[in-house]
């Protein structure tokens, strides 16, 4: 016993030595490690349900921090993990503060009002006939037809959608409208893995979203505020140049960043081809901007000898694009994604004006920690996510000595020179598009397989043609000599349209995927950031993480049943591998959102269409075969009265009966009901009737599983909101409730399980 205890403590200095010696050869990079703890924290929060499980996390990184501290006075690994557990519960705790920082009332079920609201920020859809407007309501009004019921109560403020018919002449930012809206909760997700917008809302301050209707009423005028009245006049003025459409619409979301005068077509042509973040305003835009301004004013100075032998040139050409990429900044919005695109520019700049090396994963992770800091719900989503591993992968490819010398400069013919140029480039774009799929897969649940090709072409086209062309245009605009160079432009802009509809049309050009595991993605993302951060021969195993994380998403069964959480609008796969729709009328979004979710890639089709499907006006029965069982499903589809007897009869013959009504107690389907009052406690509803025999369904092979978007013990305040504010500083998880109303109190009760 002794001597197996000896060689079992032997055995672990030696590996504690070898752990030592890896992270003093990795020492330069460990840094790199900060903001991934820190997004580690973040996410952290994300996935525990409440504050019981944010507070053990927090006090066991802490304690993990706190015993790395007191043991690793002489060893770097000791040091490495405190620092890592701090950050991590540092990420948990910031998240948690923010979370309850912008803490604000939500609407909790549909209403329809008439109030006045101030205008805090206007937003034209004219490629759908919409104006979207931020408002802040300040009186709600009594309705003559409302008559004795209560005037409901408004959130602080609101996402409000105008017909552009109804929109006053004369709006502006500022402005008091007297209107009336039919508002609604900011929506969840419809199905599990569709887009949660009730999160993002919850972090943006909106409380509710809606429809307004005329008349609407300018109560107040409001001042024309600077930077959005300038957006708007060279958003017009930029449409109106380049002759509207697709390619106006284009050239105005390259310089403004307004993306809502570009068709609908152009726009799902963009995304299916893998070109869809050249519209919008990121790092790409910014730093062309920047080099543009750069290289201008280095030669105007360099004109003036004087100039040129007192200051140094390349300083005062940083600090101009300095103010150009925060001007560019303001100009489009100032949205979260610009933000993080002008800070990682201004850290470049910075950068350079050190004599510092400028694109380095250090530099990368400064950005990543900044916008963590101040913004750390943007992890959750996917621009953050999509912009940061571009760049990552990027640096760390080229970082490569392989790579790196593959690509140095030397002497050999021009032809050469170029096709090794293209290969490099085009090596580059397949190493990003690797690196950006399983982002794409796990938010839209699908990908442009061909989009490192189309990039290729288009990246230069807009960075080196498009946007200075258009920038002479308005340069020349100022003298009315801008026509030639807009139709250069429009040119270009209907070359990149070509190149998007062509990419597009390609057949198997989107590789769609059913909505993989929360576990599965993070699986990918350690092993890519494992490959990505270390550069000894050690990162090779983050090959493993991502490996087994690509395995479980790509061997994801597709759901075979999607209830949104109204219970209006249910799919169901067939047995050709589509989704069929049980309204025949259905949104466009919508029947989108079910085929996204359900991973097909084409149009749905219709339930009464299909062999096994048996439907009325008012009922559908339909049938699934799965292994060695047949599944029924019935599923009301009008809001049409149904005799109560064949009502009855068709719920007994069924499995799975659903409804977007409260069914009669005497419904008793033989597995699995799904009625107004259950989706209300559960939301949408996805059910895979046969997992793979490896599948951890936890209840044997071949059985089925249900994924709810609400879960019993998910207290994050998006999901159960408060329903009414309260005026003294109420406790709730930790932290201090910010608004509050007197004599009301904050009312919340948990969903239950599926019955």
């Amino acid at each position: 016993m002794r001597g197996w205890l000896s060689q079992f403590f032997v055995a672990g200095r030696c590996l504690a030595r070898a752990i030592e010696r890896w992270l003093e050869a990795e020492r330069d990079q460990l840094p790199l490690w900060l903001p991934v703890m820190l997004g580690a924290g973040i996410a952290l929060w994300f996935i525990l349900p409440d504050a019981a499980s944010w507070r053990i996390a927090i006090l066991g990184a802490s304690g993990v921090a706190l015993g790395g501290a007191t043991i690793g006075r002489h060893g770097r690994a000791a040091r490495s993990i405190a620092v890592a557990a701090a950050t991590l519960a540092l990420g948990i705790g910031l998240i948690w503060w923010r979370s309850d920082h912008v803490a604000h009332v939500v609407l909790t079920r549909p209403t329809i009002a008439t109030f006045t609201a101030r205008v805090e920020r206007i937003e034209p859809l004219p490629a759908r006939d919409l104006v979207r407007l931020r408002l802040a309501p300040i009186a709600v009004l009594p309705r003559p037809e409302a008559g004795t019921r209560p005037v409901p109560r408004l959130p602080r403020h609101l996402r409000v959608n105008l017909a552009t018919i109804d929109v006053p002449a004369g709006l502006t930012s500022g402005a008091v409208l007297r209107l009336s809206a039919r508002l609604l909760p900011p929506p969840e997700p419809a199905v599990p893995g569709a887009y949660d917008y009730a999160r993002s809302a919850w972090f943006d301050g909106i409380g509710a979203t809606g429809r307004g209707f005329a008349p609407v009423t300018i109560v107040t005028p409001g001042r024309p505020s600077v930077l959005p009245g300038l957006r708007a006049r060279l958003s017009q003025h930029i449409q109106t140049q380049a002759d509207g459409g697709g390619a106006g619409g284009i050239a105005a979301a390259l310089a403004t960043g307004d993306q809502g005068s570009i068709p609908v077509a152009d726009t799902e042509a963009m995304r299916r081809s893998g070109l869809a973040h050249l519209l919008s305003v990121s790092g790409l835009h910014i730093s062309a901007a920047v080099a543009a301004t750069m290289i201008l004013v280095t030669h105007v100075l360099a004109v003036f000898p004087w100039l040129a032998l007192r200051y140094r040139l390349p300083f005062v050409a940083g600090a101009a694009g300095a103010l150009v990429a925060v001007g560019y900044t303001l100009l489009t919005g100032a949205e979260v994604p610009t933000i993080r695109s002008c800070v990682a520019a201004l850290c470049v700049l910075l950068a350079l004006a050190l004599g510092r090396e400028a694109l380095t994963l250090r530099l990368v992770a400064a950005g990543a920690l900044v916008v963590l800091l101040l913004y750390p719900e943007s992890l959750a989503g996917p621009s953050f996510q999509l912009s940061f591993a571009a760049v990552a992968a990027i640096i760390a490819w080229n970082d490569h000595p392989g790579i790196r010398g593959f690509a140095a400069p030397r002497e050999e013919p021009r032809l050469k020179r170029l096709g090794r140029s293209l290969g490099s480039l085009l090596m580059t774009g397949l190493v990003v598009e690797a690196a950006l799929l399983p982002i794409s897969l796990y938010h839209f649940q699908k990908a442009g397989v061909y989009g490192a090709v189309a990039n290729i072409c288009a990246i230069p086209l807009t960075t080196f043609v498009i946007m200075p062309l258009e920038a002479a245009a308005l340069l020349f605009d100022t003298a009315g000599l801008g026509e030639p160079f807009w139709w250069v432009t429009r040119q270009a802009i209907e070359l990149l349209l070509w190149i998007a509809r062509t990419t597009a049309a390609i057949p198997g050009s989107v590789a769609p995927l059913p909505a993989m595991p929360g576990a599965a993605y993070a699986a990918m993302a350690i092993g890519g950031i494992w490959v990505t951060l270390w550069r000894t021969r050690w990162r090779a195993l983050g090959v493993v993480p991502f490996a087994i994380g690509a395995t479980w998403a790509i061997a994801t069964p597709a759901p075979d049943v999607l209830v949104t959480g109204d219970g209006r609008h249910v799919a169901i796969r067939t047995a050709q591998g589509d989704v069929a729709l049980l309204r025949d009328r259905t949104g466009d979004y919508t029947a989108d959102m079910l085929a996204q979710g359900g991973g097909v890639a084409g149009l749905p089709v219709l339930w009464s269409d299909q062999r096994d499907a048996r439907c009325s006006r008012d009922l559908c029965l339909a049938e699934r075969a799965t292994g060695n069982r047949r599944w029924t499903v019935l599923a009301t589809r009008s809001a049409y009265t149904v005799p109560i007897d064949a009502l009855l009869h068709a719920c007994a013959t069924a499995d799975i009966a659903i409804s977007d009504r409260r069914l009669p107690r005497g419904c008793h389907p033989r597995w699995l009901r799904l009625d107004r009052a259950t989706l209300a406690r559960t939301g949408g509803v996805t059910i895979t009737f046969s997992a793979p025999s490896f599948w951890p369904t936890g209840k044997g092979p071949g059985s089925p599983t249900i994924k709810m978007v609400r879960h019993p013990e998910d207290a994050h305040p998006w999901i159960l909101p408060p329903e009414r504010p309260r005026s003294y500083p109420a406790r709730r998880h930790g932290f201090r409730w910010r608004h509050a109303m007197p004599g009301q109190s904050y009312r919340r009760s948990n969903p239950a399980s599926l019955p």
